[in-house]
């Protein structure tokens, strides 16, 4: 797992708005108008989330006529979600080299 791309995607996914987004865009591709109308959010503002989901690569775009279409990018979504699993996946436990219970102070009364 590459943590810098890992964070990119998870930094994307940590909006409501951009969670809503995706899950519309789960059950296939919709235009710009549709994501409006169901998440009533203004025009501007559904251009920045979906600017970050293009650029995070979980969303892709087309553009027909003056609308843009958005699907989602299962590939990349499958990228997320493999690198949440791996994350909190069991792993073989690190030495614990700390010293400081050992070299302990005494204690006082």
């Amino acid at each position: 797992m590459e943590y810098g791309e890992t964070a990119k995607l998870f930094k994307a996914l940590g909006d409501e708005n951009r969670l809503r987004i995706l899950s519309m865009l789960q059950s296939g591709e919709r235009c710009a108008c549709v994501l409006l109308e169901y998440i009533h959010l203004s025009q501007p503002t559904l251009s920045h989330h979906m600017k970050i989901l293009c650029e995070a690569g979980l969303v892709t775009g087309r553009k027909e006529g003056k609308w843009v279409y958005y699907s989602l990018n299962r590939v990349r979504a499958g990228l997320a979600e493999q690198a949440l699993k791996e994350l909190f996946q069991e792993k073989e436990p690190i030495a614990d080299d700390c010293h400081c219970q050992k070299e302990r102070l005494p204690e006082t009364d």
